[in-house]
């Protein structure tokens, strides 16, 4: 199991099997505002759904393929950030992240962005990490900016959100150009 420690009240802990009912409740209580920019959250109505996105998530990380970590947050569970769409080859991966919304404004999220971003460019030595986002998602935008990313384009109707095509931003900064 990864730990990342990322100040005195924040930890980075892969999520764990046993985890699914906080991380499911965590989910039910902000609901109304992931869904807005979070497709997946319609399709998690109960702990069983939880407890599948770990196990998948779990057999990922033994392939390479991606990782999730549990935020926490003066050991409370507050939100999910994971490296995923990884590509060996290209040595790059993406960035993404949810926070309930009683812990957000907090900075929780840029702290933990950063430290998952020194843990992909020092222990797997990738070479460059993306962040995503719908271009609706200001609130989202906001933390690769303050992490120095570079905006690298708008890719239209990338992604379909409740039905509807929208456009996703593309951020990205290098190994070469990161801060720590």
């Amino acid at each position: 199991m990864l730990d990342l420690p990322v100040n005195d009240s924040i930890t980075l802990r892969q999520l764990q099997p046993e985890d699914a009912p906080v991380l499911y409740a965590l989910i039910d209580l902000s609901r109304k505002t992931l869904r807005r920019y979070l497709p997946w959250v319609d399709y998690n109505t109960n702990e069983e759904h939880s407890l599948r996105f770990i196990e998948m998530m779990l057999r990922k990380a033994e392939d390479q393929d991606a990782i999730a970590m549990g935020m926490w947050y003066e050991g409370q569970l507050c939100g999910v950030i994971d490296l995923h769409s990884w590509d060996h080859m290209l040595q790059k991966v993406e960035v993404g992240y949810w926070i309930a919304e009683k812990y957000q404004g907090k900075g929780i999220a840029v702290a933990c962005c950063r430290e998952l971003i020194n843990f992909a460019f020092e222990s797997l030595k990738l070479n460059k990490v993306e962040i995503h986002f719908a271009l609706q998602n200001e609130r989202s935008s906001r933390i690769p900016i303050k992490l120095g990313f570079a905006k690298e384009g708008v890719l239209r109707h990338h992604a379909k959100l409740h039905g509807q095509y929208v456009d996703m931003v593309v951020m990205g900064v290098l190994r070469e150009d990161w801060k720590y």
